[in-house]
């Protein structure tokens, strides 16, 4: 993808050109972690193949991945499968059966494909090379569940909604699976395994991204029901039992790789910020807290720093979590930089925005949000408050009404989220 093009959905600061620099911030972040060129440069070092080589792409970067491996490949491809995000799969790749799956909450379409990738790498031998690139959104493309599908769907709504974090959501999701937890390259024995991965979690837990389908669980039964009880879950027995099955801890088969991450997003931030006038500073790359906290933290730094005169950029990277109070429509960065908007009203010269690198914020058609030191005005004028929206988790539809809403569309990539402060020095009240 040359471009990503960023719509914000109304009005911006036209004075002080925030919006615009905004949109050029995100599209270089998202742009410098597109896999293409790192997929490509990580096959020239594909261990050696003298049988068939397949492959199989899981995640919402999976056709993008696929895509580019299938470039450098050519005809040494015998077959693959590549499963994604509705709406992400951008065209037939020859010799490549691409399919479309649930995200965040799997469906009947996960297990189908999911099942067709399991049958291509079976009775394999030992003379074989399986590709396996894996992106962020794989824990809920890519299952074989050892339960019903209703009772895991059951299981991963609880997860999300008691705001528990993405590290102990897949611990739990690996023992409920056929595939995950390194139980993929079990299935793949006795062919090697090459795994690119694009990592979406900060720190680069490789048994966690997409709940390591290929690479040895390093959490035990003991983490799994311990979560379990902090979060005062009710399970069946026979969720129990499986949650006490241990899975593997040691792959002989398996190379990895990881390609890309958040700061790799927020380098290109800093770069793209300087260039056009700002100080950049990069608070974090390892965000991981609850939203709204998030964005808090944000606008108090500007109204600590809006009167210093100079051009500011605060930089964030990592993922928040939300914790679901209400029926609304929404995503952690729509939430994340709604809760800033209280903070920084009336504050001239600032704006915070926040991102998802897939292009997509929760069950949303936006990427993340933007607001503005008048974003409160306009959401008071319009009876709402911010507040109770927060409460009712509806965020997407008050940024709609203040025109707050960033749109991408599917980027292609996936590498957590990014949230930026931008200040413009010596802008009068």
């Amino acid at each position: 993808m040359e471009k990503i093009t960023c719509i914000f959905t109304g009005k911006t600061d036209d004075k002080n050109k925030l919006g615009e620099d905004a949109s050029k911030i995100i599209n270089a972040s998202i742009k410098s972690a597109l896999p293409d060129t790192a997929v490509k440069k990580a096959l020239e070092n594909m261990p050696l193949c003298s049988g068939k080589i397949y492959l199989v792409s899981i995640g919402k970067a999976a056709w993008q991945m696929a895509s580019a491996a299938k470039e450098v490949l050519q005809d040494k491809l015998e077959a693959g499968i590549c499963i994604t995000k509705y709406g992400h799969v951008k065209g037939k790749i020859e010799k490549i059966s691409c399919f479309e799956a649930g995200h965040p909450i799997l469906d009947e379409n996960t297990v189908i494909a999911s099942r067709k990738a399991i049958e291509l790498v079976s009775n394999l031998s030992s003379k074989d090379l399986v590709i396996f690139l894996v992106s962020g959104g794989g824990s809920a493309l890519f299952e074989d569940p050892k339960v019903s599908l209703d009772t895991l769907k059951s299981i991963n709504e609880e997860l999300l909604g008691c705001g528990a974090d993405i590290t102990e959501i897949n611990t739990i999701r690996k023992r409920l699976s056929n595939v995950k937890g390194g139980r993929f390259a079990k299935i793949c024995e006795p062919a090697k395994v090459y795994s690119i991965v694009l990592s979406d979690i900060i720190g680069d837990p490789l048994d966690m991204i997409a709940s390591g389908p290929a690479y040895p669980d390093k959490s035990s039964c003991e983490d799994a029901i311990g979560i379990i009880t902090r979060y005062n879950l009710k399970i069946s027995n026979e969720v129990q039992n499986l949650l006490m099955e241990e899975t593997p801890k040691k792959l002989s088969n398996v190379t990895t790789i990881v390609t890309g991450s958040v700061k790799q997003l927020c380098k290109a931030a800093v770069s793209k910020a300087k260039e056009l006038g700002y100080e950049p500073f990069i608070l974090t790359s390892s965000l991981d807290c609850e939203a709204r906290q998030a964005g808090k933290f944000l606008a108090s730094i500007a109204r600590e720093y809006a009167d210093c005169g100079k051009n500011l950029a605060f930089i964030m990277g990592g993922e928040t979590v939300v914790k679901l109070t209400g029926n609304g429509l929404g995503g952690r960065n729509q939430e994340l930089v709604l809760s800033a908007a209280d903070g920084i009203s009336g504050v001239p010269g600032t704006c915070i925005f926040s991102v998802g690198s897939d292009g997509t914020d929760g069950p949303t058609d936006a990427a993340g949000g933007i607001v503005y030191s008048f974003t409160k005005e306009i959401l008071c004028s319009k009876g709402i408050n911010i507040v109770d929206v927060l409460n009712d988790n509806d965020s997407y539809n008050a940024l709609k009404l203040c025109e707050g809403l960033i749109k991408t569309g599917p980027t292609g990539t996936n590498v957590n989220d990014i949230a930026v402060l931008l200040i413009k020095g010596g802008i009068s009240k």
